[in-house]
């Protein structure tokens, strides 16, 4: 199954080393007989994307403007949603978990218009930060779903002794909780880092030329007409696309099963 399951992987690998008329002759399983890396140079730097043959390079560079604040900034808001839900007794708590839970089934295509007028009035639109508070405000809803499961089983002890010794809201927070949510926020990066890069729709409905995400820029390049398909460029360029993912989940993806049964105890 391993086998079977890497198998796109191996195909994407050494048909991006091979000269397209090695391609065009068929067997996209055979290894190389003439290996090059030329269709990654050409994808990387040179390869037409729209109008421009700029290569996936900047905007490769665009994903990790947006992933990165993005990530960070949702993961910090569900922990902070997550220590109110679970700290604190107020009314319409569940309620409002609820809410916020809902917010996890709302399909893509739901929120286009009324975000895209969000984006509007802010004067956000067609730019890296509009991206970054659309992916923000997406996630929400998963971050603070993980932990609050997580915070439910946390020891109350804990807390209530930090209040005892003086610490206040935050203090709590940034001494106590967070960093005894080591496998949480692994869980909750390798999810968010995997969607927002891999996203596609918000990235060519909110964006212009000049902020694309590597998505978008992946679509154009493999859809741009320039006479000649040049499969092995866009194998290149695939698995360009999809070499962060790869990183992440074989840097921290033994940890991602233990965060989520970290918090599937109470909640």
């Amino acid at each position: 199954m391993a086998l079977l399951f890497l198998l796109p992987v191996y195909v994407m690998a050494v048909n991006s080393l091979k000269p397209l008329d090695e391609i065009r002759n068929g067997n996209l399983l055979a290894l190389p007989l003439a290996w090059t890396t030329e269709p990654w140079h050409v994808a990387w730097s040179t390869a037409q994307i729209g109008v421009q043959p700029v290569g996936l390079k900047p905007y490769f560079v665009n994903s990790f403007l947006i992933v990165v604040p993005a990530v960070a900034l949702s993961a910090l808001i569900g922990a902070l949603n997550g220590y109110i839900l679970t700290q604190f007794r107020f009314r319409g708590a569940s309620l409002l978990f609820a809410a916020m839970l809902f917010s996890v089934f709302i399909p893509y295509q739901v929120v286009l218009i009324p975000m895209a007028k969000t984006l509007g009035l802010l004067g956000l639109a067609g730019s890296i930060a509009g991206l970054v508070l659309v992916n923000v405000v997406y996630g929400i809803g998963f971050t603070t779903l993980f932990f609050r499961n997580y915070y439910a089983a946390f020891p109350a002890e804990l807390v209530r002794s930090a209040r005892m010794d003086g610490a206040g809201f935050f203090g709590v927070l940034w001494h106590i909780l967070l960093p005894s949510s080591g496998p949480m926020i692994v869980v909750t990066v390798i999810w968010q880092f995997t969607n927002i890069w891999n996203e596609f729709l918000f990235g060519a409905s909110f964006s212009d030329y000049a902020s694309y995400p590597l998505t978008v820029a992946l679509n154009n390049l493999v859809n741009s007409s320039t006479g000649v398909k040049e499969y092995n460029v866009h194998f290149a360029g695939a698995f360009i696309a999809a070499v962060p993912t790869l990183v992440v989940y074989l840097v921290s993806g033994k940890y991602f099963v233990r965060g989520l049964m970290a918090g599937s105890v109470k909640g």
